[in-house]
């Protein structure tokens, strides 16, 4: 059923080539109330069944209220594949966060999206974990997550039937700030499935941001991702590099 995203409609679900989104890019750390963000427009190369190029823009929206914190990606991406025709993709993800100890914060997530180039025609999911800050330091942060996650997946090879399950999903995240105006940040996730760990999912995504000017800041990012059991015909590991401007907000 895809009741469960209806209302993910509301937003027109767009882009990740990526497989897993990566909730922590862009994230605004702030102890501020009130409305924050960032939006970017990159350009990337990227392989998986074909070479192409790409034309993408992510919008993110949080707010935050003493404990709570709501956060909204949405992401837009056009791929020519092979010099040929553009091919699109969306993703739309929505986090609450409710930090009942200070270094502790309970997270609710759903997520839906689209892949044409990955034969994905659906997949939507809800899930539920802690969220550990591991550190304390101001020039370096680094958060944990695990999580329990409901998937529903539809594919168009035309092969695998629905799927429907179970899967853990755990983080591990740091951002470090070498300098006032540069900020280096990796993430890495994995998602086997509970019913057989030996289908997982894999993608470790590490940023380099670097202040311009004003709100202004060039960023550079490389992704890596791989899928133990996708559609038949597509390759199980992938890479993305993309470079671009962000513009953020508070």
């Amino acid at each position: 059923m895809k009741i469960f995203i209806l209302a993910f409609l509301l937003f027109s679900p767009f882009f990740l080539s990526a497989q897993i989104l990566n909730a922590e890019s862009l994230r605004k750390v702030t102890d501020t109330s009130g409305f924050s963000g960032a939006a970017s427009l990159d350009f990337s190369l990227k392989r998986d069944v074909y070479d192409y190029l790409g034309l993408s823009s992510t919008i993110h929206i949080q707010y935050k209220m003493n404990k709570h914190l709501v956060l909204l990606k949405n992401d837009v991406e056009l791929q020519n594949i092979e010099g040929n025709k553009f091919e699109n993709a969306g993703i739309t993800h929505l986090r609450y966060n409710y930090r009942f100890h200070p270094r502790i914060a309970w997270e609710f997530f759903a997520q839906t999206q689209y892949n044409k180039v990955s034969k994905i025609e659906f997949r939507g999911l809800l899930g539920t974990g802690p969220r550990f800050k591991l550190t304390t330091s101001e020039k370096y942060k680094f958060y944990f997550g695990t999580h329990i996650m409901y998937e529903q997946e539809e594919l168009s090879d035309g092969i695998t039937p629905i799927q429907r399950d179970f899967r853990s999903s755990s983080y591990l995240s740091f951002s470090l700030y070498p300098t006032k105006t540069v900020t280096f940040v990796s993430t890495s996730y994995f998602q086997p499935k509970l019913s057989n760990f030996g289908d997982y999912r894999f993608t470790s995504q590490t940023s380099l941001v670097i202040d311009l000017f004003s709100n202004f800041a060039f960023n550079t990012t490389y992704t890596f991702r791989y899928d133990e059991t996708p559609a038949v015909g597509i390759p199980n590991s992938q890479y993305n590099l993309e470079s671009g401007i962000v513009y953020s907000f508070d």
